[in-house]
């Protein structure tokens, strides 16, 4: 069984997007039952110098659109980093989920060879598609993921490996 660029991307990117809802929900209701304001957790951190919750859902969306987008002639949608609340954090994923599943897998064809230049600060670096994906836009997905579930858990809520890992089945 060969795997397609859709197959490596798409599917692992909304599985996420579960995980992340998850994790809003988590903290909506942790914050409820301990009658924290919202904004304690939509807005916490784990270092001054790092994005807050809310953020780390942010670049995981603008990760997943823009991996979909460099790779394809697809537009993507602009989503201004303006959520307040979790409720509108859902929104976020929600539309971002039904953007990756309205990507059909053969716009995605061929796009393994075709050169993805990134240039941030002082990098600039060239990769193929498929490099691009498994050594920057993946890893850069789950990094955004899993500092979600550590700012959550850092500030108490009642979250581990096994809602990390979401539902294999």
């Amino acid at each position: 069984m060969s795997l397609s660029m859709h197959k490596i991307s798409v599917p692992a990117f909304v599985r996420g997007f579960s995980v992340l809802s998850s994790l809003v929900d988590k903290a909506e209701a942790f914050g409820a039952e301990k009658k924290i304001n919202p904004a304690v957790l939509f807005n916490a951190r784990l270092a001054p110098d790092m994005l807050p919750f809310s953020g780390q859902i942010q670049r995981a969306s603008d990760t997943s659109k823009a991996t979909i987008g460099r790779l394809t002639t697809i537009e993507v949608p602009k989503f201004p980093d303006e959520e307040a609340s979790f409720s509108e954090l859902r929104e976020r994923i929600a539309k971002t989920v039904a953007f990756l599943e309205s990507v059909d897998p053969s716009a995605l064809n061929g796009s393994d060879d075709k050169e993805v230049t990134l240039s941030s600060g002082g990098l600039k670096v060239t990769l193929s598609g498929a490099e691009y994906i498994l050594k920057f836009a993946l890893p850069n997905f789950y990094f955004h993921a899993t500092t979600a579930q550590n700012i959550l858990r850092h500030n108490g809520v009642q979250v581990g490996k096994l809602d990390y890992l979401g539902k294999l089945g």
